[in-house]
């Protein structure tokens, strides 16, 4: 476990589960939801994962580009699909940091066609810490990538939510977008205003957001607000009221982009270019 400390901000780095943020907390409360401890709950039992060299699944085994077919077999047990990439899968290692800060890189990221390095650095400070990532290309063939972040957030019965967004994507019964198009916002809800979560499952995408968010837990001192780059989608998990977590999460493109027209919000890499995005967290709330 890698340990950054800025005074009264502290957090905790798990480079043999992804990079992953085990823990995350200004004083003496944990901003994200706190990891058990036990590494056989596997990389999602952590605060915040870090998928790529895509988000979330791609669906009919694979992809066409280019006139072939692109294979993606599933990568984890019981999912139909392929999930997050191989990122989450593999052990990180450390380049560089100090006290505050932790740079890692993964070098031999591979699944399906994707042949990739990446790199993850964090930089840890009392009020604003920032995650930078970036994904970039080794493999022979033009590729179209894309990557997030998953933060974990608590839940609880004050939890409330906000972010502007324009449209979602309805969900289907296995977990995959029921449109191409993103449908208008009102279909499944308006978060423009602060809101509580739903009573019952959540996992929709949301199309066109303004990359800003605030989670607010019921005080101002457990709040956060979030600030993201080169990641234009969100998507809100959350199983249901009796559910201790909300993700809420920063992402590239929609889930199976890869098998929508267009591949919305995919970035096309030759070989060598690179992808990068990032995120910051500020804790409490504006003025």
């Amino acid at each position: 476990m890698i340990t950054l400390d800025a005074g009264t901000t502290k957090a905790d780095i798990a480079p043999t589960m992804e990079t992953g943020i085990a823990s995350l907390c200004p004083g003496d409360r944990p901003v994200l939801r706190p990891w058990s401890g036990d590494s056989a709950a596997g990389p999602f039992a952590l605060g915040c994962n870090l998928p790529l060299p895509f988000s979330n699944r791609i669906s009919l085994g694979g992809f066409h580009f280019n006139g072939e077919i692109r294979c993606v077999a599933p990568n984890l047990p019981g999912e139909a699909h392929a999930i997050h990439g191989d990122g989450f899968q593999r052990e990180w290692q450390q380049v560089d940091g100090s006290q505050n800060n932790a740079g890692l890189v993964l070098n031999d990221g591979e699944i399906g066609p994707f042949h990739y390095s990446a790199t993850v650095a964090y930089e840890l400070n009392a009020e604003t810490p920032e995650t930078r990532r970036s994904v970039t290309n080794r493999g022979a063939l033009t590729l179209p990538f894309g990557l997030g972040l998953l933060p974990w957030f608590p839940r609880n019965a004050a939890t409330r939510l906000q972010f502007m967004t324009t449209g979602i994507w309805p969900e289907t019964p296995d977990q995959l977008p029921a449109t191409e198009q993103a449908v208008p916002v009102g279909y499944g809800g308006d978060w423009s205003d602060l809101a509580p979560l739903p009573e019952v499952w959540i996992n929709t995408g949301f199309f066109d957001w303004d990359s800003r968010a605030q989670i607010v837990q019921g005080n101002a001192a457990a709040s956060v607000r979030l600030a993201a780059w080169d990641l234009g989608t969100d998507l809100v998990v959350s199983t249901s009221s009796a559910a201790v977590f909300v993700c809420f999460e920063p992402v590239s493109h929609p889930v199976d982009a890869h098998n929508f027209p267009g591949q919305s919000g995919l970035i096309r890499l030759a070989s060598g270019e690179t992808l990068t995005a990032g995120m910051t967290r500020t804790w409490g709330l504006p003025a």
